[in-house]
């Protein structure tokens, strides 16, 4: 996790839309398995949330959680041995997940865009940015004329801070920084409902990371899309989201508002990666979380993060698997300890 020698910020809740009533992207009961050799093993377990336009949501978990199975679920780009098995990924009132393999060909990149670890390692290193950029635009919009195209191109790179002269360049004249401000820019081409930017920052100086930060959310507020970061940094997502989501095994234990999430956690993984967090009243001192996560091929009985738990002695919790609660106020937990008031059982 990248440290910023800065103080920890957390974002104001009620920065979104708070008048809008429908979600522009409902995640509802995904599911995803890998069949190997070793066995069977279920990477996203019936997860399901909600996010409205102008939203920002950070995903979190250690690596093997589930969050780029997750963005790669909702983009139908899971490749064998993986199987999406169930759920409904709904965007802008169309479930992604009924359409037919051309329909969601066209969807991505209209409805919903997909930035992917590394993006900018994904570029072609023998194409021009703007033939690459005009390639995603002639792949979904037929008829398109040259100047259209171009003019296409300009608004893009001008809306994440780069000259449209960047458009005759390649790859390796790019800093870090300018390519994943291209991946950014070909993104929003066609102003998506939803951008999933999965470790967009990861592998840049902290500078750099702060300026693409600041161009997602500046583009995000152009264009009101939904998106979600997916990412370690708790840090960071202290101060870029508005909600923050935790994985832990394939499951969705904990959502809620960044502020909620940050000075009072409910789920036992929350509040440890909470407090392993730098702590300027504590100098020198990281709280780690003990024992390892998981093996998906072979999950503990009943809650999955009961050997690592404080509270994970009780039987009930080491046999029967806990199902998602809605606390008062919204929040979302899916553990044994608290009731449906939110208290501590017993």
């Amino acid at each position: 996790m990248t440290i910023d020698s800065t103080p920890l910020r957390i974002k104001k809740a009620g920065s979104a839309n708070a008048g809008v009533t429908e979600p522009v992207l409902r995640v509802e009961g995904l599911e995803v398995t890998y069949y190997t050799d070793l066995g069977r093993a279920k990477a996203l377990d019936n997860v399901g949330f909600t996010l409205n336009s102008g939203e920002k949501l950070g995903m979190v978990g250690e690596s093997g959680s589930g969050k780029s199975t997750m963005a790669l679920a909702m983009m139908r780009m899971i490749k064998p041995p993986g199987r999406i098995e169930g759920g409904k990924v709904i965007v802008g009132g169309t479930d992604l997940m009924s359409l037919s393999e051309p329909d969601m060909r066209k969807a991505r990149l209209n409805k919903i865009a997909y930035i992917p670890q590394g993006a900018m390692n994904s570029l072609n290193p023998v194409m021009r940015i703007g033939s690459q950029m005009a390639d995603a635009i002639k792949s979904h919009l037929k008829g398109e004329t040259r100047s259209s195209i171009e003019d296409r191109l300009a608004k893009a790179l001008r809306s994440v801070d780069l000259d449209p002269g960047v458009a005759r360049m390649y790859p390796h004249e790019l800093s870090g920084g300018m390519k994943q401000r291209v991946c950014i820019a070909i993104g929003i081409l066609l102003q998506p409902n939803v951008i999933i930017a999965d470790e967009p920052t990861s592998a840049l100086d902290v500078v750099t990371q702060r300026q693409v930060m600041e161009t997602i959310t500046r583009v995000q507020s152009e264009i009101n899309a939904a998106v979600i970061l997916i990412g370690h940094d708790m840090g960071l997502m202290a101060q870029a989201v508005d909600k923050v989501a935790v994985m832990y095994a394939g499951r969705l234990v904990e959502l809620s508002t960044v502020r909620e999430m940050f000075t009072d956690p409910k789920h036992p993984y929350s509040q440890a990666l909470i407090s392993s967090l730098p702590n300027l009243d504590n100098k020198g001192v990281f709280k780690g979380i003990p024992g390892l996560a998981p093996s998906l091929l072979r999950l503990p009985k009943g809650c999955a993060f009961h050997p690592r738990c404080p509270y994970g002695q009780r039987e009930l919790q080491s046999t029967v698997r806990p199902e998602p609660k809605i606390l008062p106020g919204g929040r979302m937990v899916t553990c044994h300890l608290y009731d449906e008031e939110g208290h501590i059982h017993g």
